[in-house]
Formats: C-alpha cells, structure tokens, sequence
C-alpha cells in the first residue's frame, strides 16, 4: 500500500510549486493546501477499500463473508487463501459447534474423512486481533505453530483464546464476519452428538459448499 507520509510529500510538494507561481493564480495556496488535502485523503480510501480482501462461505445454511485482514496476519491470511483457491474448503463441514463458544471446520468432509494439509504456519497470535463474536481464528493443537486448515468463528468474546505473552500463546484472529452472522446464529444453534470420537459433531452435517474469493 501507498504510504500515507510519501501521499503527504506529494501534496506538499504540489503546494510549494504551486506556491511559487502563487502571483499568477486566483485561488488562495491555503485553499489549494485543503484540496490537495482531501484529494490525498479520498486516494487514500480508493486504495484501502481496494485492498479488502473477501471470502465467502456458501454453507448449507446460507452464506457467510469474511474479511481479511492482510495486514495484521499476512501468513495466515496467504495460508487461508491459498486453501481456499486450491478448492480445499470445498465439501468440507463444520464438524464442531458449541454455541456461545464458536462454530469450528474446514478440516473433514460429511464422512468424517479428514482432508490432507500441507505444513502447519507459524502463530501470529501476537497481531493485537482479538478473538471477539464474529472473528475467525485458527484452530490448532497445543503447539501454537501447529495451524494448517482449520479454523473456527468466534460466537461469543472469547478472551481467554486471546495472546498474552507466555501466559498463554492464544489463537491467531485473522478477519471477520461481514456479512452471515445470523447463519453463523443459526449453525451454533444446530442438534450435536459423538461421531468418530469426535463430541461436538452436528447430526446433520453443516457443508461448506464452497469458499471463494469475493470481487468488489
């Protein structure tokens, strides 16, 4: 992204050429400064609304867009997007939902077949993203660079999933739910039981039909 400083020297530097023709004009340079201002401001925008970088869940009980945020977590944003341009998602199920705790899949299919990963990520944990209701995080096992494809949707303000230094490693928050809350509502919500050993399961599976890149 532009820096919004080098956006800044560009606008500076546009007034003080300006400046020194400043006789020959009618509009006064602190009028100028002003425009340039909000001209700087609004690119700025363009840029950042631009850069958004969305996913949609078409699940089986409606669709759920995620957000991303690049910017706090790059690896873990590139290793959730590289899943989901590789069709990995796709088929898969949430196969455990606690309600007032959080929605977790992407990692078996309807069969309770677990799907193949490639090598875990490093936790960036650390990002400053808290794991809030709405926010997708990555699921992991007790090393906290274990992450591969699973990851879970926050239903509640989960602080005790949260970084804090040694105390506790916490779980990587890497965007949010922008749109679909209530079908997120609504799958927290769904009959579970035991299947595979695994608690948690929904009796009748929630698919994800598909995970796709979302064009503004």
């Amino acid at each position: 992204m532009i820096s919004r400083s080098w956006l800044f020297g560009f606008v500076m530097a546009a007034a003080l050429v300006y400046g020194c023709d400043a006789e020959k004009q009618t509009v006064p340079l602190e009028q100028k400064q002003a425009e340039l201002e909000k001209e700087m401001i609004l690119y700025e925008r363009n840029i950042v609304e631009a850069e958004r970088k969305l996913v949609k869940l078409q699940t089986s009980m409606g669709d759920i867009v995620i957000e991303l945020n690049e910017q706090a977590a790059p690896v873990t944003v590139k290793n959730f997007l590289d899943y989901v341009e590789q069709g990995h998602y796709n088929g898969t199920i949430f196969h455990r939902v606690i309600p007032n705790f959080m929605i977790q899949g992407g990692g078996f299919t309807a069969q309770m077949v677990q799907k193949q990963t490639r090598d875990p990520i490093v936790s960036e944990a650390s990002n400053g993203l808290k794991n809030d209701l709405g926010t997708i995080a990555m699921a992991r096992i007790s090393d906290p660079d274990s992450a591969t494809c699973q990851f879970f949707i926050n239903h509640r303000n989960n602080d005790y999933l949260n970084y804090d230094g040694n105390a506790n490693p916490g779980y990587t928050v890497f965007g949010k739910t922008v749109e679909g809350m209530d079908v997120v509502d609504a799958i927290a919500q769904v009959k579970t039981t035991t299947r595979m050993g695994m608690d948690d399961v929904p009796v009748e599976p929630v698919i994800i039909v598909s995970a796709t890149i979302v064009a503004e």
